[in-house]
C-alpha cells in the first residue's frame, strides 16, 4: 500500500490539533498515514496521533553542528527519509514552518507542490485550491515520483479511527547547506494562532479605535479556541497588528464560526474567510457587502450587539 506522511507539527510542546485533519484526510483515501516528527518527542506524536489512525511515527533525528532549528537541513532530512521509507506522498500544513518548509523539501525532491489546499484527492493526486482572490476553486493535478501539499489548518474535519503506531528512527547530519539560523524569536505565545481558531472575532472599520477592540478579545477569551482577528482596514490604521489581518494579503482561516463585527465586506477580505463553517455579521449598514455573503446578521449598532454577547456569555461560563 502506498505510504502518505504528514510533515507533524508542534505548538509549545503540543503537537497541532491541525495535524489531526491530515490524518483523517489521508484514511479516507484508505491510505495508510506516517507522520514525520522532527527533533521533537516521538512518544508524544505517537501519544497524540494513535487515536486518528497514524500508524506509525518516523522520529527524524536532524542534528547539525550547532543543533539548531535550520529550515534548510530539515528540508533535506524529510526528503532522506521520504526515500529511505519509500513515501511517495507528503502532507504539510499551510503554516508559517510549512510556508518555509515544504518548498524546500519539494525542490529537493524535484516534486509538484501545491499549497494552501482545502482538499486533496491523494488517490488520482489532484490538490483543490482557491485562486483569484477566492473567486475560483482550481483542482490541480499532480504528476511524478513524489507529490507535496499545503494544506490549510482547519479545512479538514478531523474524525478519529483508533489504530496502534509503532516507532521509527531515522538520524540524518549535514552542514545545513550553508544556512545558518543566527536567531529565532518567539512572538505572544498567549494569543491563538489566527488560522488554528475554531472561533474568530474580527473587527473592521465600524470598530471606530484600536481601544474598542477590547470588546472582542472580551468576548474571545470566554469561548473556547476563539481568536481575534481584523480587516485590513483596521491595520492599516495602527488599531491592531498585522498578525490580526484577515484577507488575500492576510491570514486565510477556516474556523466554525466567524464574526465580522463593522466589516464591509470586501473581495479582499471574503477571499480570507469565506471558507468559514458559519459567517455571522454585524454591521449598522444593512446593505454592507457582508451581509450577502453570510450565514446571519444583525443590522445593528455592534457596541450593543457586542456588550449584550459579552454578557450572555459570561452568563453561560458561570456555574
Amino acid at each position: 500500500m502506498e505510504k502518505i506522511a504528514l510533515l507533524v507539527e508542534f505548538k509549545d510542546g503540543q503537537v497541532k490539533k491541525a495535524n489531526f485533519g491530515m490524518a483523517t484526510l489521508v484514511r479516507r483515501a484508505g491510505r495508510m498515514p506516517c507522520g514525520l516528527v522532527i527533533n521533537a518527542p516521538a512518544d508524544d506524536a505517537k501519544a497524540a496521533l494513535a487515536p486518528y489512525g497514524v500508524e506509525q511515527i518516523i522520529a527524524v533525528r536532524a542534528a547539525g553542528s550547532d543543533g539548531a532549528w535550520n529550515p534548510d537541513r530539515w528540508a533535506g532530512a524529510v526528503a532522506a527519509a521520504m526515500e529511505r521509507f519509500g513515501i511517495s506522498q507528503l502532507i504539510g500544513l499551510t503554516s508559517p514552518q510549512g510556508r518555509d518548509l515544504l518548498p524546500r523539501i519539494a525542490a529537493r525532491l524535484d516534486a509538484p507542490l501545491v499549497m494552501d489546499c482545502i482538499d486533496i484527492d491523494l488517490q488520482k493526486r489532484l490538490a483543490r485550491t482557491t485562486q483569484y482572490s477566492g473567486k475560483t476553486l482550481a483542482t490541480i493535478g499532480m504528476s511524478g515520483r513524489c507529490a507535496v501539499y499545503g494544506l490549510r489548518l482547519n479545512a479538514i474535519e478531523a474524525q478519529k479511527a483508533p489504530a496502534t503506531a509503532e516507532t521509527l528512527a531515522f538520524d540524518y547530519a549535514d552542514d545545513g547547506g550553508g544556512l545558518a539560523v543566527v536567531a529565532t524569536r518567539s512572538g505572544d505565545s498567549g494569543s491563538q494562532n489566527l488560522a488554528e481558531a475554531d472561533v474568530i472575532f474580527s473587527g473592521g472599520r465600524g470598530l471606530k479605535n484600536g481601544e474598542n477592540f477590547k470588546l472582542l478579545f472580551d468576548c474571545a477569551r470566554l469561548v473556547p479556541g476563539a481568536a481575534v482577528g481584523a480587516s485590513r482596514v483596521a491595520v492599516d490604521a495602527g488599531w491592531v497588528p498585522y498578525r490580526m489581518q484577515v484577507g488575500q494579503t492576510g491570514v486565510k482561516v477556516n474556523p466554525r464560526v466567524y464574526i465580522a463585527c463593522g466589516i464591509s465586506g470586501s473581495v479582499q477580505h471574503f477571499a480570507g474567510m469565506k471558507s468559514s463553517g458559519m459567517i455571522i455579521a454585524i454591521n449598522s449598514d444593512p446593505h454592507a457587502a457582508i451581509m450577502a455573503n453570510c450565514d446571519y446578521y444583525a443590522a445593528a449598532d455592534l457596541f450593543g450587539v457586542l456588550s449584550e454577547l459579552q454578557r450572555q456569555l459570561a452568563a453561560a461560563g458561570d456555574p
